[in-house]
């Protein structure tokens, strides 16, 4: 059986004017579900925060706001997955039963959010455990980990590997309102240490991904020590 790699893709791809980069992605995991199952949780992107900041505006409490999210990011995997054909299982999943489903079904697998106020990157994490995955690729807007916020300082160093206690220091004081999530967070921490699954921040980017798949070091990699 090929092995099974959980990628969570960055929002921000779904929300670019251009429909060509959401093509290539497709082609590039028709591509490689030839050595692997790609099983992809979508995330909301700015999409989903222009809909939370409004719903939040008119008084919608934080678990609907979740709800919203969600919704965004199903239909986020909706677009990867008309992209994708038949090479794509129908329909996103909405429960970690169905993505197991889909799963077994071999196509790939497109999902978006499962649960109020979980993160994309928990779900991700929690489909990793329930599939029991070769590794969890997280790919942000970002190459990896750094000791601080490469936009506003430009001396920021990257970390190639980073224990995940103190990744879960740094993430301590992130906000868990809807719509915040960052690269990670604690809840999808918790899992990937639970089940010791392998794990990588890295860009969103077809080459990346693809050295990545195929055992390259790229971005940041969570150790467990």
């Amino acid at each position: 059986m090929r092995k099974r790699i959980v990628i969570k893709l960055s929002g921000s791809l779904f929300g670019l004017e251009d429909t060509k980069t959401l093509k290539q992605f497709a082609e590039f995991f028709v591509k490689i579900s030839k050595i692997c199952q790609p099983i992809i949780i979508a995330g909301g992107g700015k999409i989903a925060r222009h809909y939370i900041l409004h719903a939040r505006s008119s008084g919608a409490d934080e678990s609907t706001l979740d709800e919203i999210g969600i919704e965004v990011s199903r239909l986020n995997a909706r677009l990867l997955i008309y992209a994708l054909q038949d090479n794509a299982y129908p329909h996103p999943p909405t429960n970690l039963k169905e993505v197991a489903h889909a799963a077994d079904s071999g196509l790939i697998v497109v999902t978006g959010g499962l649960h109020p106020g979980q993160s994309t990157n928990a779900t991700a994490a929690l489909i990793a455990e329930k599939v029991r995955a070769a590794a969890f690729l997280n790919a942000t807007d970002v190459d990896g980990v750094y000791d601080s916020d490469p936009n506003k300082n430009k001396s920021a160093k990257k970390f190639k590997k980073i224990p995940l206690r103190k990744l879960r220091n740094m993430l301590a004081h992130q906000d868990s309102v809807a719509g915040s999530y960052d690269l990670m967070d604690i809840v999808a921490l918790k899992v990937i240490e639970r089940s010791k699954i392998k794990t990588r921040i890295l860009k969103a980017n077809i080459k990346t991904l693809e050295k990545a798949i195929k055992g390259n070091p790229e971005g940041t990699e969570i150790t467990l020590t």
